[in-house]
């Protein structure tokens, strides 16, 4: 992957994909509170607003860079070789349509598999993340300091939703139990409905760490970024490094992410015994 990063000019990419996301945020803020009206699962919709904007960033970041796009509405090609767009064109969906402004457009560029650019925009709070690697991150236009080491004890972490009942590769009762972990290890515990704006916290050391358990390239992809340019650590429950083939996605700060993955695994063993095996 290192000589196919080298032939591409990552700070041009990011600035072509920030104008795109610049151009589209007024039609991101007038959607909210938009219907699910596209039934894709239990639990699982999009807006009509999700197809709107993967359509019209798609198309323009592809005519801009010449770079395809994976979307998560429209899907595109296989992002585990080449260079490829990867998109979110609302990520906490149910939290935008039923008008709460936690919801973030989601964009990184992978080459290879690896994510080497990130954007996470909330145009409805004005909060805006990018970055690239070896670029760093910048915050609202601002380029931020490497993300200072926390220890858990005294950081927020991000979770993501689930249902104590759903089974899958991560169940619910797992999950329930790290929850029940994290609640007198951790500092705090959040769950913003938007595994995106909480992995870009991360990366601006609000949150101390995060861990989501969605295998969707299009909701991890961005934030590892993001991670990884503040100089903080983005692997999936077992430690191996994060993909676009990755089942989950686990962040923090240098010092904090051990311990995050320490608690993971004793709330978790089963789980990450059969990653690390090759079974899951």
């Amino acid at each position: 992957m290192t000589d196919l990063v080298d032939r591409i000019d990552l700070p041009q990419l990011l600035a072509a994909a920030e104008s795109v996301l610049d151009e589209v945020s007024d039609q991101f803020v007038d959607g909210l509170g938009s219907p699910g009206v596209h039934i894709k699962g239990a639990g699982d919709f999009a807006t009509e607003v999700d197809l709107a904007l993967e359509r019209r960033i798609s198309e323009t970041l592809g005519a801009r860079t010449g770079i395809e796009v994976h979307g998560e509405e429209f899907g595109g090609p296989a992002a585990e070789s080449g260079v490829m767009w990867i998109l979110d064109p609302i990520d906490g969906t149910f939290n935008y349509s039923v008008g709460m402004p936690m919801a973030a457009m989601l964009l990184a560029l992978a080459v290879d598999g690896e994510p080497v650019i990130g954007l996470t925009r909330m145009p409805l709070i004005g909060q805006s993340f990018a970055g690239h690697v070896g670029g760093g991150l910048i915050v609202n236009g601002e380029t931020m300091p490497i993300v200072p080491d926390s220890p858990l004890q005294t950081a927020v972490i991000g979770l993501g939703a689930f249902n104590v009942k759903s089974r899958g590769r991560y169940p619910g009762a797992a999950r329930a139990e790290l929850q029940r972990r994290l609640s007198y290890r951790a500092g705090r515990l959040r769950m913003t409905g938007s595994n995106g704006i909480d992995v870009a916290y991360v990366a601006a050391g609000v949150f101390g760490g995060a861990v989501s358990f969605s295998a969707k390239a299009w909701d991890n992809a961005a934030g590892a970024a993001l991670v990884r340019a503040a100089g903080g650590r983005a692997t999936d429950v077992a430690g191996n490094p994060w993909t676009v083939s990755s089942s989950s996605l686990v962040t923090g700060n240098r010092r904090l992410h051990g311990e995050l993955l320490e608690v993971i695994g004793e709330a978790m063993p089963e789980q990450v015994a059969a990653l690390r095996d090759g079974r899951l």
